[in-house]
């Protein structure tokens, strides 16, 4: 790893990593505000009255608990498609914007070599995830503690998180692999989102249809289960190991790629 390179990138990407974890750490406290067993009697009316709408975003569960209730708000939709804008940010500011603009080559020149480049790109786009993951379970539990004292379960809400941290890995690496394999600025910056929000949609309308469990048994980020992560029960645990396993897969053929390829710079 490259230390100076590593802290520089961190601090061009400070302001927007402190945008996006600012904004949710206001949703989150929004909905921790929200918690109350007459309000989700409420909530559960509502989610009656538009079921197909409630069961796309991954809301239709009963929020019989703090932590379910949590889980319910945040990670059923939330959580899993706002961090890719970070991904995205991230690895457009450190690998298609720098191969497009020809700059990129001032970093090739210097002594650093090619495979410790991309290792601390990794890195960076790993510690930012790491790091926005750690503000949302530090403000979950701080919120909840303050105004439901033992309301909530954080040992289920570290899985789900957990959980959640090893979908964001999978999600980096299908970023990361799409900027560093394609030549074309778009593409490179757009295949990877693209199929991770293909994905996304497709386990949406996996939920609501009768008859499309298919394209959530096919789906690969319909392993992540943040309810049985709560509870401790199925597979849930061994399937979003195996999310993280193809993360790093796909951020280590990013890796080889880089270090293999002509950038034309």
């Amino acid at each position: 790893m490259s230390i100076a390179l590593y802290l520089r990138e961190l601090r061009r990407g400070a302001f927007p990593t402190f945008v996006i974890g600012a904004i949710l750490a206001l949703y989150i406290v929004s909905v921790v505000h929200m918690y109350d067993p007459a309000i989700a009697r409420n909530l559960g009316t509502i989610v009656d009255t538009m079921p197909d709408v409630f069961a796309a975003f991954g809301m239709s569960n009963a929020a019989t608990t703090m932590t379910v209730f949590l889980v319910n708000y945040l990670y059923g939709f939330l959580l899993t498609w706002v961090p890719l804008l970070l991904v995205m940010m991230t690895v457009n500011r450190m690998v298609v914007r720098p191969v497009e603009g020809g700059s990129l080559s001032y970093l090739l020149s210097t002594p650093t070599s090619r495979l410790r480049i991309a290792a601390t790109f990794v890195e960076i786009l790993l510690t930012v995830l790491a790091v926005t993951m750690a503000l949302i379970v530090v403000v979950q539990v701080v919120c909840a503690e303050s105004q439901f004292p033992g309301e909530l379960d954080r040992a289920g809400l570290l899985r789900a998180s957990v959980g959640l941290l090893c979908l964001w890995v999978f999600m980096a690496g299908l970023g990361f692999a799409s900027a560093c394999c394609f030549r074309d600025a778009r593409v490179a910056l757009w295949a990877g989102g693209g199929a991770f929000l293909l994905m996304l949609l497709a386990k949406m309308v996996s939920q609501v249809g009768k008859g499309l469990e298919l394209l959530q048994d096919a789906n690969p980020i319909g392993l992540f289960d943040p309810y049985e992560l709560v509870a401790a029960s199925g597979d849930a645990a061994w399937h979003a190991a195996v999310l993280a396993v193809a993360g790093v897969v796909l951020l280590a053929v990013g890796v080889a790629v880089f270090c293999r390829r002509d950038f034309d710079v």
